[in-house]
């Protein structure tokens, strides 16, 4: 059925998109599409349009339309949204939310405080989110935390979940088995190749909060061959000096999550009551110095693979005066067939650095779309 032609509620028709929208600068361009960081006409507010041609979707269009629509219909308070959709008769354009918080290693590392209870009320949130997803059926894939940014620079500013790159929405009769995410945040049986569910969400959310109470990933080696035999084992540690201070309960909490058999491993309703999340076991002793000093070992900045105009970025965000806008606008796993990428975070080898950005050339891979500050590209 051709696009337009089947009467979905969730698009509006347009001539031209310039009429509801000022277009301001080229954010990235895949390659199928382009991103635009454009200002709405009737608000000013800013947004980020992925603009896609009808031609590249010839022959894929309802598969395509129903994702998109289920994806239009996530409105939850930190998940970045798919604002709107409009159609014209020869493009497809999403409209994307902007966040402008930053990321949230940027954010720990530049804290003086930071404590296991910042650290559980993170992943509260977090957790609280994808809950949502899995309730609609939806799993993200992907979870990890260059994928979650700051909605506002706001000191009690909330996370949001962002980069639906990967995500996969379950059903009737639906099997994933796909080989997909992050090496060192994917779950064993999607490496194993095993079918899976959305347990591997739930797995990665574990990962994320390890990260988060040591800075560094559980899962390490220069070989990916033995990264990936770490984790199918799923053999990680809590080492010392940089454990010693996290309670029981937080690491308590992370093994139910990280749990190798995804029948056992908590869910994130399971996850939500465990009292690290829902009580007052998450300790107040401020373990910034430890955990700062290791992200910027593990996860340094001095890498990165960009594909996007910088320079107009940059020039724009000036003109603005905005300090740091981030968006994640890929839905490029519910959109298979484009293959588009803006840029892959590749960190840079520290104590026990990650092996993230060991690049899979499978059209799935996906990553956010950034606008750094002035200071920082």
């Amino acid at each position: 059925m051709p696009l337009g032609e089947d009467g979905n509620g969730w698009k509006k028709k347009t001539s031209d998109i310039k009429e509801h929208y000022d277009f301001k600068e080229v954010l990235g361009t895949g390659a199928f599409s382009e991103v635009v960081l454009a200002e709405e006409k009737r608000t000013q507010r800013l947004v980020a349009i992925k603009c896609i041609p009808k031609k590249a979707l010839e022959g894929k269009e309802n598969n395509i339309e129903n994702e998109i629509a289920v994806l239009h219909r996530i409105k939850h308070a930190n998940i970045v949204s798919l604002e709107d959709i409009f159609e014209s008769t020869s493009h497809l354009y999403l409209v994307m939310q902007l966040v402008s918080g930053g990321e949230l290693f940027d954010r720990i590392v530049e804290k003086g405080f930071y404590t296991e209870r910042d650290a559980s009320q993170l992943i509260h949130q977090i957790l609280d989110a994808v809950k949502y997803l899995h309730d609609m059926g939806i799993v993200h894939r992907d979870l990890k935390p260059e994928n979650l940014l700051y909605y506002s620079m706001e000191e009690d500013s909330k996370i949001m979940i962002s980069d639906f790159g990967l995500s996969k929405i379950e059903g009737a009769g639906s099997v994933m088995s796909t080989a997909c995410g992050t090496p060192g945040y994917v779950a064993p049986e999607v490496l194993a190749q095993k079918p899976y569910s959305k347990a591997v969400d739930c797995w990665s959310i574990g990962v994320i909060s390890y990260i988060l109470l040591c800075g560094y990933p559980p899962f390490y080696d220069e070989n990916d061959a033995k990264l990936f035999e770490q984790i199918l084992k799923a053999e990680y540690e809590f080492d010392s000096p940089y454990w010693d201070d996290i309670s029981d309960s937080a690491k308590d909490f992370i093994c139910h999550l990280m749990e190798k058999d995804p029948l056992k491993r908590y869910t994130c309703e399971q996850a939500l009551q465990h009292p690290w999340i829902c009580g007052d076991t998450a300790l107040d002793k401020n373990i910034h110095e430890s955990v700062s000093a290791q992200i910027k070992k593990n996860f340094a900045k001095s890498k990165w693979k960009q594909a996007f105009n910088a320079t107009a970025v940059v020039r724009h965000m000036r003109k603005l005066q905005l300090g740091t806008i981030y968006t994640a606008l890929s839905v490029k796993s519910t959109l298979p067939q484009l293959g588009i990428s803006l840029y892959i975070n590749i960190p840079s080898d520290g104590r026990r650095g990650s092996n993230e950005g060991s690049t899979d050339q499978d059209s799935l891979r996906s990553c956010t779309y950034c606008c750094r500050p002035a200071s920082r590209v």
